[in-house]
């Protein structure tokens, strides 16, 4: 067990809470080498089909410790995390504020969910830096060029109100409540086959700016992965039986 990061199980779903809130659940290499490990033993889980992150103490994550970046450099881990993610869906539960490389965590995940009034924002060109996890080229992928463009250049941040009204929240909650919500969402997401789901988190990821030619020859190789599988049987086998069906991910 570490003493940055608790990781619980619900079913299907692992729920992983940054557990730094002395420190905003900022990013220090050992919280950076934490969460990669993390996310290697969920994806590496067979019973496992989603996966939460939250932060603890009333707040998302502040992104990196910049007093542990002035001593010990950028914190180990936290790249790797940055431009990998998860094989498996990834949402993230965001209370009170995602700053900085906070956001750039919450955008390298799938779907966000957010207590209404989180500050959600990439204010680094006030710190002399600029968002370098991710964020100035993924957060144009998901809000309108304009907004992304006048966070990144103000500093200012949105609500989340308003990123779900932008659609770059997909569920709003209760202010502590978004880690409820994101299990139930994640518990909905854990009903389905893994391998599918996985495949089609996959596609919709990696094709993006994709030609439709492109994107049938990437999708091509997951035809025999997922339509051979077991589970490919067993879903059709459950829906004649009218039964729920045993996933096994194999």
């Amino acid at each position: 067990m570490s003493d940055v990061l608790l990781q619980e199980t619900h079913g299907r779903v692992r729920l992983i809470t940054l557990t730094r809130p002395e420190a905003r659940n900022s990013i220090n290499s050992a919280l950076g080498t934490a969460l990669v490990a993390a996310i290697e033993e969920a994806d590496a889980d067979p019973l496992v089909t989603a996966i939460v992150l939250t932060g603890a103490g009333g707040g998302f994550s502040a992104g990196m410790d910049l007093k542990a970046f002035a001593t010990e450099g950028p914190p180990k881990g936290f790249d790797q995390f940055l431009r990998n993610g998860s094989n498996k869906p990834l949402i993230a539960a965001v209370e009170g504020f995602a700053l900085a490389g906070g956001l750039e965590i919450a955008l390298t995940c799938d779907l966000i969910v957010a207590a209404r009034g989180v500050k959600m924002g990439i204010p680094e060109v006030n710190k002399g830096l600029f968002a370098a996890g991710g964020g100035l080229f993924r957060l144009p992928n998901r809000i309108p060029y304009g907004v992304a463009m006048e966070m990144a250049l103000t500093s200012d941040p949105i609500t989340s109100d308003h990123a779900h009204a932008l659609g770059l929240v997909a569920r709003l909650a209760e202010p502590g409540h978004a880690a409820e919500v994101a299990l139930e969402m994640a518990a909905r997401i854990a009903r389905n086959a893994p391998l599918g789901v996985a495949a089609s988190k996959q596609i919709i990821r990696s094709s993006r700016g994709m030609d439709e030619a492109a994107a049938w020859k990437m999708q091509g190789p997951l035809l025999g992965q997922v339509f051979l599988s077991e589970d490919a049987k067993e879903g059709p086998r459950a829906f004649a039986e009218k039964r729920e069906p045993k996933w096994t991910g194999r």
